[in-house]
């Protein structure tokens, strides 16, 4: 199976293909993009790649994923000092079927505490044959020092149907904002839970983007819905670009805190609060 499987990334694919039949796979790797962008699938794939076949039970694969406390099931989950120290006793050990030995660490933004700067020693001086993949939403969301010692392979958003709901997401919480005011916006996100929070923090982004785009003449082409190209005209015509940057990072810093396991309804609230205050 493997990168063969992987249909939607062709950029990333080509990369990888290339460092495996050049000889160059690097000692780490972070997979950088937004959740939905087949990080974690492509992750799996160069994995077979990198194992000579299916990873099932394979003993030369190790996960890290980020887990709740264990004296509280429904904390905040996390990726701990303990699951680091693990990870550095099972390296120490020769592969046990091959010449290689992959590392994925999954959600690897949820490092906390001591557990980034440990995980730096561990890239530092990485045991021979080992293949480290941190899997992230974005270059920012760990300590630059670990983003340093990996070759950080991109992720575009996969699905367009996805970003045009996004896009249709934001603009609808836009307009009832507006006709509602904030008291129907926090009436509205009251009981968001975080996979929506990020799908309307990345369709106010995406709108931006739009928005921008069609400030510029750009062809409706371009745009994440072309059928929207009226109803964004009509909404370019309120923005200035300075306000339209500035929402974008008020969207990068809320996708910070929802890693930070801030409350989403406070995250898109943030968002969409900009957005009203920041319209021409």
């Amino acid at each position: 199976m493997g990168l063969e499987t992987i249909r939607e990334q062709p950029r990333v694919v080509e990369l990888l293909r290339r460092a495996l039949a050049g000889g160059r796979v690097a000692h780490a790797y972070a997979f950088v993009g937004p959740p939905g962008s087949g990080r974690m699938t492509t992750a799996r794939a160069f994995t077979e790649e990198l194992l000579g076949g299916s990873i099932a039970h394979h003993p030369d694969l190790h996960v890290i994923a980020p887990t709740p406390p264990e004296s509280n099931p429904r904390g905040p989950r996390t990726i701990r000092i303990g699951a680091v120290r693990e990870v550095e006793r099972q390296a120490s050990l020769r592969p046990a079927l091959g010449g290689r030995r992959v590392l994925i660490v999954d959600e690897a933004e949820r490092m906390t505490g001591e557990a980034p700067e440990a995980f730096l020693k561990f890239l530092e001086e990485p045991p021979r044959g080992t293949v480290v993949i941190l899997v992230l939403p974005g270059v920012r969301s760990v300590p630059a020092t670990v983003v340093s010692r990996c070759q950080i392979v991109r992720f575009r958003l996969r699905d367009g149907g996805r970003a045009e709901t996004a896009v249709g997401e934001a603009l609808t919480l836009l307009a009832a904002a507006r006709a509602e005011g904030f008291p129907g916006l926090f009436r509205r996100t009251d009981r968001i839970d975080r996979d929506r929070a990020e799908l309307l923090v990345d369709g106010c982004w995406l709108l931006c983007r739009d928005l921008l785009l069609t400030r510029a003449g750009a062809p409706p082409a371009l745009l994440s819905q072309a059928g929207r190209a009226p109803a964004l005209a009509a909404e370019a015509a309120r923005w200035t670009d300075a306000g339209l940057l500035a929402v974008i990072r008020a969207c990068r810093h809320a996708r910070e805190t929802l890693v930070n396991n801030v409350t989403p309804r406070l995250a898109v609230e943030a968002v969409v609060g900009r957005l009203l205050a920041r319209a021409a």
